[in-house]
């Protein structure tokens, strides 16, 4: 909407020509959602705790964790609200991206809501039924899926890029359909998992989100693709706006969430950022990228999967508790020390994957 206002402005005053510039606005989305966020942020955590819409806690957890019950949840609801706000403000609303990955983000953010609404109101933490969340998630990511390769004009938006290799782009034709739903459940699921400890999951996916920003302008420069010998994929350089309100958000509920939290994001952020994440990644062609950077939500995901089939065969458990953020508590870790740990994890994860569009 901004950028419309900024365009007819800077007919009569040149400097608001430096609007159009994808970078400045990129800034200029982060600084906005990371304004809008620790504005709106007291006040939605006053109206949280006013309506007692505190978080169940699973009686099975950690000891540690009972003295969180009551603690204000349902706060990705903030990070939605200014995500959606700040990438309309800044983004090029007729690029089709940009409201592909808005509409996924909120979708999935709508699924996690219900979820923690009948946490909320049946005071337990079973919410949605795990058989119906996962229906939805289905249905929005496999509708995703058949929209980006309905519309896709060029070879290069369907093609699996292998890191580290300059020409390997595997031909995927309807199969990319199926990697995109793998990637867009998978990684929504596996931000929900990590999601457990104060701060945890916020932080590595805004350093994951600002990774995925910077690959979405390389992806979308037809120079910077060509020099980097990435696919170029015409109008995707604009996603990077709505990951500088992702970065943005992220930072602004972190501020609230750290330890000890005074807001938890719930599923209505957990899912939707996972999603988000995704369909970014999938866009600019870069999915094993995000299983790189992302690696924590992997390996999260990966133990919970390794913990049950273990049970299942075994009838013995490999982890003290799953996720596995769970088990480092139990090993005696205190809380601050796993969070900061996995954080430092992250950043040494994203480093590496950004490496590989240069190793090539």
């Amino acid at each position: 909407m901004l950028l419309w206002l900024t365009d007819f402005i800077a007919q009569f005053i040149s400097a608001f020509s430096v609007f159009q510039y994808l970078t400045f606005r990129t800034m200029v989305s982060v600084v906005t959602a990371l304004g809008l966020s620790l504005l709106i942020g007291p006040l939605m955590i006053s109206w949280l705790k006013r309506y007692q819409i505190g978080q169940p806690v699973r009686s099975d957890g950690p000891a540690s964790h009972l003295g969180k019950a009551g603690t204000p949840t349902m706060g990705g609801t903030l990070i939605l609200v200014v995500i959606a706000t700040t990438t309309l403000l800044w983004g090029e609303l007729s690029n089709r991206y940009v409201w592909t990955a808005l509409l996924v983000t909120l979708a999935f953010g709508g699924i996690g809501w219900t979820d923690d609404y009948l946490k909320v109101r049946r005071q337990n933490s079973a919410g949605l039924a795990a058989r119906w969340k996962y229906a939805w998630q289905s249905l929005f990511g496999l509708a995703t899926a058949l929209f980006l390769y309905l519309s896709a004009e060029l070879p290069a938006e369907t093609g699996l890029i292998v890191p580290f290799f300059k020409a390997v782009a595997i031909p995927l034709g309807a199969g990319f359909v199926v990697v995109a739903y793998l990637m867009i459940v998978g990684m929504s699921n596996g931000v929900n998992l990590t999601d457990g400890l104060d701060g945890l999951a916020i932080l590595p996916t805004v350093m994951v989100s600002a990774g995925l920003g910077l690959i979405a302008y390389l992806a979308g420069h037809v120079g910077f693709a060509s020099y980097l010998q990435i696919p170029y994929i015409p109008d995707a350089g604009e996603l990077a706006v709505f990951c500088g309100a992702l970065v943005g958000a992220g930072l602004g509920f972190l501020w609230f969430n750290t330890y000890p939290a005074q807001v938890i994001m719930g599923d209505v952020g957990a899912l939707a950022l996972g999603a988000a994440l995704a369909v970014v990644a999938i866009i600019v062609r870069h999915e094993i990228v995000l299983l790189i950077m992302g690696g924590l939500f992997v390996l999260e995901t990966a133990s919970v999967m390794v913990q049950v089939a273990s049970f299942k065969l075994t009838g013995r458990r490999i982890f003290r508790m799953a996720p596995i953020h769970h088990h480092f508590e139990l090993l005696g870790w205190p809380e601050p020390r796993v969070i900061v740990r996995c954080w430092i994890v992250t950043l040494v994860l994203v480093v590496v994957g950004l490496s590989t569009l240069k190793l090539r």
